[in-house]
């Protein structure tokens, strides 16, 4: 039996069930008006549209509920667009101070990383002098007895202290830095989400912010299978839409 036979009555039925169990919002309502004239003419009809005003807006049932959809619709329109805008300006806001954390992160790495080499610099020079200090208790050639000579005489500072607090220092640089790496990496894994999140947010901007319908189970794939099985079918008069 074609679609095309049915009865007004039937149609509305279906209309009226899929309405009153939530599973057809304003969108289907408004595709559905627009496959056949039929279709057209029933989806208009009051007693379709005083329930979802009802259900949407909690509108009591009026005298056109259809043209009364369409004004509260707006409404709801204009506060989606302005709770877009602020969560666009928060991410955005967010995006900033992810920027700036990464960059004082960065900052910090590259102070650390300076210590770290004086550090080993100093430990490097101040091991060869302990070095020399010991050959001196050796022969060698006068040559380099006297270079090593000068070279303790020149060190100013207690090698076996000094050289104990610059071991204790570089392991503390590499644990900073280490630190300030996963820092790093955490901020930009933030930076990125934030980045998708605002990108999302651009690219569904009516989207309503407070309580997110997401269709769960396949019913968007279900709608829109029954949508374009109506979209298809034969109006009465035999023709396709």
């Amino acid at each position: 039996m074609s679609s095309s036979n049915l009865p007004d009555e039937l149609w509305r039925q279906i209309l009226e069930i899929g309405i009153r169990n939530s599973k057809f919002t304003y969108k289907d309502l408004c595709c559905i008006s627009i496959s056949c004239r039929r279709l057209r003419r029933l989806s208009s009809e009051d007693s379709l549209w005083s329930h979802l005003l009802f259900s949407d807006f909690a509108q009591p049932f009026t005298a056109s509920a259809k043209s009364v959809y369409k004004i509260r619709y707006e409404k709801e329109k204009g506060r989606k667009l302005a709770a877009h805008r602020r969560a666009v300006l928060r991410a955005e806001s967010q995006i900033m101070e992810r920027q700036r954390r990464t960059v004082e992160i960065q900052n910090l790495l590259r102070l650390e990383t300076q210590k770290m080499r004086a550090a080993a610099n100093e430990f490097s020079n101040l091991h060869k002098i302990r070095q020399a200090s010991l050959a001196l208790n050796v022969w060698q050639p006068e040559v380099i007895r006297s270079r090593q000579k000068q070279m303790v005489e020149q060190c100013s500072v207690p090698v076996e202290s000094r050289l104990h607090s610059l071991e204790m220092e570089l392991k503390l640089c590499k644990h900073q830095i280490s630190g300030f790496k996963k820092a790093y990496r955490d901020e930009i894994q933030r930076l990125e989400t934030a980045k998708q999140e605002l990108a999302s947010l651009k690219y569904h901007p009516l989207r309503d912010y407070k309580s997110t319908d997401i269709c769960e189970g396949g019913e968007c794939n279900k709608r829109r299978k029954k949508l374009k099985f109506w979209i298809n079918a034969p109006d009465p008069d035999g023709n396709h839409h």
